[in-house]
């Protein structure tokens, strides 16, 4: 109970419920659309897979122990060392490690068989120096995130591949190809699919006819026969980079249309509206009212149109390089890591070249349940 002294008037601090309720109607939209977004817990922890798969692109020459064309010929489909933390000789204390290997020549088999040989252990160490990079491009550099004491002896905590790569390193390298295509890819698209969609509904008419029956004609053609026809006539003798601009290209002139056709419906309800009557009232170009005034109105469903359309991309990459049309050797993508993996023989004599797949699952799933986060904070009517 509040007790106040005579002759004074009672002052009442402000409850946080009203404090809380008064900062909602001064707060932007952004922060609306932060405040929404930071309550769903799954697309939050979503955001936070995103950013460090990109940070793994960003420096995978720093986080991969070897380089992706580094093979042994000694160790080819050798099985995961699994990395053990503490060792118990001379007492429990931190000290990175994994086990050897114990090979025997099958001669029926025509292979070898690895077994590991915990007799033999296999110092780890953190910042250690390997094979010299240009870390992001440009800094030349000799240490690695994790990798071998000794760098004659084996690590491959992934497992080899059928060349005696290991895949750890190569699935690392492959997520700054397939992550990066479907960043570059939906950029792309963004930009078609405001630019064509907000003519479309900006000006109607017979340019708006002409647009949409391009977009019913695209949308028609079975997907994957389109990707594959297209992949398919890219030039074989074109070098690797101009490869993946290629593949890159293909899938944005495919991917722009469902977001042109939702650009176009909102353009259709806004062109009426006071703001845009005022902009041309005031002189502004026709150009300047769609990508100044109309656009930015609704960039929070672009944002969320644009983060569920990034998983579409990395699948249609992935899928025309395991089809062996997309990115060939030696570029790495998961796609091209996968394509090993397509026989059942090599499967079951290597099950560890599907590590590739569960990164795409990985970074899939996280994008779309970054996307439905963001879609449910930028709803008007939430």
């Amino acid at each position: 109970m509040d007790v106040t002294l005579a002759g004074q008037t009672p002052t009442l601090a402000p409850s946080p419920p009203v404090e809380r309720e008064s900062q909602l109607y001064v707060a932007s939209q952004w922060q609306l659309m932060w405040w929404r977004f930071s309550r769903h817990k799954l697309a939050l922890a979503s955001g936070v897979v995103v950013i460090g798969i990109y940070l793994v692109a960003i420096f995978a020459e720093f986080i991969a122990p070897y380089a992706p064309d580094v093979v042994n010929a000694r160790y080819l489909y050798a099985p995961p060392q699994p990395l053990h933390l503490f060792s118990t000789e001379g007492g429990f204390h931190f000290a990175p490690h994994v086990f050897g290997y114990k090979s025997v020549v099958d001669a029926a088999a025509g292979r070898r068989n690895f077994t590991v040989d915990e007799t033999q252990v296999v110092p780890v160490g953190l910042f250690v120096q390997g094979s010299s990079y240009q870390l992001l491009g440009f800094i030349p550099w000799d240490r690695h995130l994790i990798g071998p004491v000794q760098s004659d002896q084996p690590m491959y905590l992934l497992g080899a591949d059928r060349l005696g790569g290991d895949m750890f390193s190569k699935t690392v390298y492959g997520t700054r190809i397939s992550m990066s295509i479907g960043l570059v890819g939906v950029t792309l698209s963004l930009i078609l699919g405001v630019l064509l969609g907000g003519i479309s509904g900006y000006y109607g008419g017979a340019i708006d006819t002409v647009i949409q029956r391009v977009i019913e004609f695209l949308r028609s053609i079975p997907t994957i026969p389109l990707w594959m026809g297209l992949a398919a006539a890219l030039p074989t003798n074109w070098p690797p980079l101009r490869i993946y601009f290629g593949i890159t290209i293909i899938l944005s002139l495919i991917g722009w249309t469902g977001l042109a056709r939702v650009v176009r419906g909102r353009f259709l309800a806004m062109r009426t509206e006071e703001f845009v009557t005022a902009a041309e009232l005031d002189g502004a170009s026709d150009m300047r009212i769609i990508l100044r005034y109309m656009a930015p109105s609704f960039a929070s469903h672009i944002i969320a149109a644009t983060t569920l359309a990034i998983p579409a991309m990395i699948i249609s990459e992935t899928s025309l390089s395991f089809l062996g049309l997309g990115l060939q050797p030696p570029l790495v993508s998961w796609g091209t890591l996968l394509k090993e993996a397509q026989s059942v023989r090599s499967i079951l004599q290597a099950p560890w070249q599907l590590w590739p797949a569960a990164a795409v699952v990985v970074a899939v799933l996280a994008l779309n349940f970054l996307g439905d986060g963001l879609r449910d904070a930028a709803d008007p009517y939430a």
